[in-house]
């Protein structure tokens, strides 16, 4: 029975050959338990995490590797014909280049993972943000899975310098088509390195007031004051003035009072004093450029202009509220009236 011939082989050579391939399997189960109960507890010890990357990164790409040589040599010792041989012997010299570059692209990967996003996450005004590692990320895996890619197909007698070519003639017609697409991402580039925003910080672009949710490769999400989501294209984002509030180190606040005609040089001294004295009084109001001065005769006012600073730490809705019961409450004490529209007519006789 196993001397029959079976599609141009012994019976007996096809068992030999799915022996192979189970018994790479088998070593395969073996290779994953060693790891769990043996590597791990090992590099788990030494006090870098370089080796626990390294053999974690390997284990995945050196299983598939055990699998496709035992394919491939199962697949060698059987006649199967010219064409099928062919076909099977690229596949594996591709397949064993892509393995490669599955490796190196989790290590490096990992490695990024490992030791660039902490250092991004631990600092807010950094050299690695978090947006610019995930924009380099990307862009490192791509280069490598293209070099990976092109030395494989290298590898099966592939002409890459004319398939280049011809994907040249292509991307250039492909590149006019989509200018605003291209233009969106180089557009996303600019603002991943200058970083003119982040994202949570509140920035004014055109009409928009808002929050940054997300910045893309194409697009930068906003969400306004009123709480809609706008998405505005990378390129507009780049060309237009951005206003970024939260970049602000004090929040200006000019303040005009007005108080009645009856009002003394004394008193209004006395005005001017309690204001300059604000930052005493409020929390979060910055002392330094602080003025109060009395600036104008309106038609029923003595105007006094106060111009004053909340610090950055303070709530620039909540502070200006306290600044202002304040200013009630000692403009009240000190008996100092404020003025409101009011005309006086004088009848001669």
């Amino acid at each position: 029975m196993l001397a029959q011939i079976f599609y141009g082989n012994k019976v007996s050579d096809w068992l030999i050959s799915l022996g192979i391939i189970v018994g790479a399997l088998f070593l395969n189960k073996i290779i994953v338990l060693l790891n769990k109960y043996v590597i791990v507890k090992i590099t788990t010890k030494t006090k870098s995490r370089l080796d626990d990357i390294l053999f974690q990164m390997l284990e995945a790409p050196v299983l598939l590797g055990i699998t496709l040589f035992a394919i491939w040599l199962a697949a060698k010792r059987l006649d199967l014909g010219v064409p099928i041989e062919s076909i099977i012997s690229k596949s594996y010299k591709i397949l064993t280049v892509i393995n490669v570059t599955w490796f190196v692209a989790r290590l490096v990967n990992a490695l990024i993972e490992e030791y660039w996003v902490p250092k991004a996450d631990n600092t807010k005004h950094k050299m690695l943000d978090t947006h610019l590692i995930s924009i380099l990320r990307r862009t490192i895996l791509a280069i490598i899975w293209a070099l990976g890619i092109v030395m494989a197909l290298n590898n099966v007698g592939v002409n890459v310098g004319a398939l280049l070519g011809t994907l040249g003639i292509g991307g250039l017609a492909f590149a006019l088509a989509a200018q605003d697409t291209i233009k969106n991402i180089f557009g996303g580039v600019t603002i991943f390195t200058d970083r003119p925003f982040r994202i949570g910080d509140r920035v004014k672009v055109d009409k928009y007031d808002g929050f940054i949710e997300d910045i893309g490769i194409r697009s930068t999400r906003l969400r306004t004051m009123e709480k809609r989501l706008v998405t505005i294209p990378n390129y507009k984002m780049v060309d237009a003035p951005v206003e970024n509030i939260s970049e602000e180190p004090m929040r200006q606040v000019v303040l005009k009072l007005g108080l009645t005609y009856n009002t003394t040089a004394e008193k209004m001294d006395e005005a001017i004093s309690i204001l300059t004295d604000m930052p005493n009084r409020i929390k979060f109001v910055d002392s330094k450029d602080i003025v109060a001065a009395f600036t104008d005769f309106t038609d029923h006012a003595l105007l006094i202009t106060f111009v004053y600073f909340i610090k950055k730490q303070g709530n620039v809705m909540e502070t200006p509220s306290e600044v202002n019961k304040e200013i009630l409450k000692a403009f009240n004490k000190a008996q100092l009236q404020f003025a409101y529209p009011t005309q006086t007519v004088i009848i001669e006789k």
